[in-house]
């Protein structure tokens, strides 16, 4: 059975980047996978697209006849993809096992719009897995009273598509830029989401930097929310930095929790069903060893108490690898030498033919009161 994963979220909060991302990461595991794009007003696609939806439909077309602004012609386009749900249906077989489907970032999509439900209702009817990745920037951590909110937004999609739902915080290793590192909580209170009223305390020193005419109020309607979200109990959160391998390998050790691809078992077998073990896949060998897990403590860590730290090291691991695979020099570039043919260090300046070319237009710069200029001269 195929799998097709949905990353939602607002606009910025990098299902385009995301989809990038695993592709090239599950290429690298031997996991081959398709996207498709259903953004009609999505004119960058960082991916390599097995299909386009504006083969269908073109969004500034809808605009015109229809007389529509942006976000009205992007619902009106999903609900033609759903009238042409054949067109897509047919896309979709020539996909490999694994289809990441990247779609608009209007909320109105997982919030009240059923054309979204109504296009995956008919792909699960066809016989497809459907998993939902909802996706925040790792930003609205910083500010308490856009948490809040955004854990609602995440609470209406997982009650609006009714289907496993993996929650991300995104571009995690942004976050200590952004404020991170002043947060009044450790990560895990964020993505737990437990004990929330230990954020009305936050809520109303926010609120108190803002006019207002009754924070009375403010402090109910806080309130009420929090008991929402907790009275539901669903909303919890993985995080991910697209550019990082074992932060990926976390994130899709979730996404494969969720779509039950973990408990299949990926190895190839033989017709009397014993597994072949030579024909087993990267994937398999890494979850039978656990590879990718990580802890949120870890993430923490990572990102935000000792970032700069690990990245010096991961730079350092990087060098190596590229030394030991022969892309760099395994000298320092500030310590290498010119050699001639026969591998010798000590030639003669007049022996190497670009340094003498050099020289001579150094000289005759000089000659024409250029100045000495600047350039390579071996010592």
């Amino acid at each position: 059975m195929s799998t097709i994963l949905i990353p939602t979220g607002p606009p910025g909060s990098g299902k385009s980047t995301l989809c990038n991302g695993l592709q090239q990461f599950m290429r690298a595991v031997a996991r081959p996978c398709s996207v498709g794009n259903l953004d009609p007003a999505n004119d960058n696609i960082p991916y390599e697209a097995s299909f386009d939806v504006r083969e269908l439909v073109n969004i500034e077309e809808v605009m015109e006849r229809e007389e529509l602004g942006p976000n009205g012609g992007v619902l009106w386009a999903m609900e033609e993809v759903e009238a042409n749900i054949d067109w897509l249906l047919e896309r979709l077989e020539d996909c490999e096992e694994t289809i990441l489907l990247d779609p608009p970032g209007q909320p109105e999509l997982t919030t009240h719009h059923t054309a979204l439900p109504r296009i995956l209702h008919r792909l699960e009817k066809a016989g497809y897995r459907i998993v939902i990745i909802q996706l925040l920037d790792s930003i609205v951590l910083t500010r308490p009273s856009l948490y809040l909110s955004s854990l609602i937004l995440c609470l209406r999609g997982m009650l609006h598509l009714p289907y496993p739902v993996v929650n991300v915080l995104t571009k995690i290793d942004n976050l200590k830029a952004v404020g991170g590192a002043d947060l009044p909580f450790n990560l895990d209170f964020y993505t737990e989401v437990q004990d929330l009223h230990h954020l009305l305390p936050s809520l109303a020193q926010e609120l108190q930097a803002t006019p207002s005419a009754s924070s009375e109020k403010w402090d109910k309607l806080n309130e009420a929310l929090i008991s929402l979200i907790e009275d539901h109990g669903l909303v919890g959160f993985d995080t991910v930095a697209v550019e990082d391998r074992q932060s990926m390998a976390n994130l899709l050790r979730a996404i494969d929790r969720a779509s039950g691809y973990v408990f299949q078992g990926a190895r190839a077998t033989d017709e009397e069903g014993r597994t072949i073990s030579d024909e087993a896949s990267i994937w398999a060998q890494a979850m039978n060893e656990g590879y990718g897990k990580m802890e949120i403590r870890d993430v923490q860590e990572r990102w935000i108490e000792r970032k700069e730290e690990f990245d010096e090291l991961e730079r350092k691991a990087w060098e190596e690898e590229a030394r030991l695979a022969g892309a760099l020099p395994e000298e320092p570039a500030a310590t290498v030498k010119r050699k001639d043919a026969e591998g010798d260090e000590n030639m003669d300046e007049e022996e190497d033919e670009l340094l003498v070319e050099q020289r001579k237009w150094q000289e005759e710069k000089a000659k024409k009161g250029g100045g000495s200029g600047t350039g390579f001269v071996k010592k």
